[in-house]
Formats: structure tokens, C-alpha cells, sequence
């Protein structure tokens, strides 16, 4: 099975991540391991176009249902 990449300027994938904070470093590898084949197989793309960035929230800034994370 082969599979053609035609790498564009304009065809670089730029994922924002927003998660709570308390991710270990370990748990980040694995995920941008896993988002970036999953671009690679899907947008045929080079895994070195693949940009992915974490903004961490803290518990205190989102809510649910009317409650803080921070509060459950």
C-alpha cells in the first residue's frame, strides 16, 4: 500500500488543543503521537507539517451545567 502526499504551502494542519491542566508530559507524547498519524493518514500530509498546541484551562475557568469544574 502506498501512499501519495502532496505537500502544499497552504495544506499544514494547525490543531488547538484546549484540556484542563494536570495532563502529564507522558499523556501529551501519546496524544500528539496519535493526532499527528491520524492527520497524516487522513489529510496526507507530511507528519512534520503537522502543528499541534495545548492552552490548558484551569478548573476555575469553565464551567458545566452552571457549576466550576472547580467545584465538583
Amino acid at each position: 500500500m502506498s501512499c501519495n502526499i502532496v505537500q502544499r504551502e497552504d495544506s499544514m494542519p494547525n490543531i488547538t488543543v484546549e484540556l484542563l491542566s494536570g495532563r502529564t508530559l507522558d499523556q501529551r507524547r501519546e496524544f500528539v503521537t496519535a493526532v499527528t498519524e491520524a492527520a497524516v493518514g487522513i489529510l496526507k500530509v507530511r507528519p512534520e507539517a503537522v502543528r499541534i498546541v495545548f492552552s490548558e484551562i484551569e478548573k476555575t475557568d469553565v464551567a458545566n451545567g452552571g457549576v466550576l469544574e472547580a467545584d465538583k
